[in-house]
């Protein structure tokens, strides 16, 4: 698939996150039910450590081709994942604003799975840049998992600090484009989203899904340092509620 190239023109930059936030679950624990019996046997689970998500999740798919699952059923359980309410919408309003915003993904899923969902929902397109654990099958059927990076960022798992990647990406593109946007917006639901959340300024946006993890750190932050938060906070429950937000701010001229 050709990539498109930046735009110098566009007016806004627009993140996403995958789990939780574009689809309504987490593809990884989704990629289970193409598993033996729909399930992972306890040692497996029991590996699992805090703050070594992707080590644990090339542990699962490890098994997974061991049993014998093949990339068809993998890619077809993730296909078949819910997008969140109003997120769809949320799409076609971008999707008829290509002048205005420059659309990048930002996740700790994986390469495979996020393509393979964007494909199919027909908004693949729409992305300009995906950031996320790179993922692919070898010749004997296994999907092979890896990190993103290596950082210092005492709040993020080992392999991936999305504030890191959203400060690079600013700032290169700032570079790129000869001035910065007029408006950044940040849309997830994380404890890993609110990380990025703290560099956006006070033209800047930042939407949590609503009672997510994302939302509950921004409230804390908030009054517990009120000045160290500087964007607008706009909790969502559907992607509605962030076009209507879009429509007001692509109207201010």
């Amino acid at each position: 698939m050709a990539v498109r190239s930046p735009s110098p023109d566009k007016r806004f930059l627009i993140f996403f996150d995958f789990d939780e936030t574009i689809v309504d679950e987490s593809s990884d624990d989704v990629v289970v039910q193409a598993a033996p019996g729909q399930k992972l046997p306890n040692w497996l689970k029991d590996t699992y450590q805090p703050g070594h998500y992707n080590q644990y999740m090339q542990r699962v798919l490890a098994y997974m081709a061991e049993q014998s699952v093949p990339e068809g059923a993998i890619r077809s359980v993730i296909e078949k994942i819910p997008a969140s309410p109003g997120m769809i919408p949320l799409f076609q309003y971008l999707r008829t604003h290509p002048q205005d915003f420059e659309i990048v993904l930002v996740s700790d899923a994986n390469m495979y799975f996020i393509e393979s969902w964007l494909r199919r929902a027909g908004v693949r397109q729409l992305f300009l840049k995906i950031f996320t654990n790179p993922a692919s099958f070898d010749g004997n059927g296994r999907l092979h998992l890896g990190p993103y990076h290596t950082h210092s960022c005492p709040r993020c798992p080992e392999n991936m600090c999305k504030q890191v990647i959203v400060r690079e990406y600013l700032a290169r593109r700032t570079q790129e484009r000869g001035r910065p946007f007029q408006r950044v917006f940040y849309v997830g639901d994380g404890a890993n989203d609110f990380c990025p959340s703290l560099i956006l300024g006070p033209r800047d946006t930042a939407f949590p899904r609503r009672d997510y993890p994302m939302h509950k750190l921004i409230l804390e932050k908030q009054e517990a340092q009120p000045a160290d938060f500087k964007a607008t906070v706009v909790p969502w429950a559907s992607g509605e509620d962030v076009v209507a937000r879009l429509k007001r701010l692509v109207e201010e001229r």
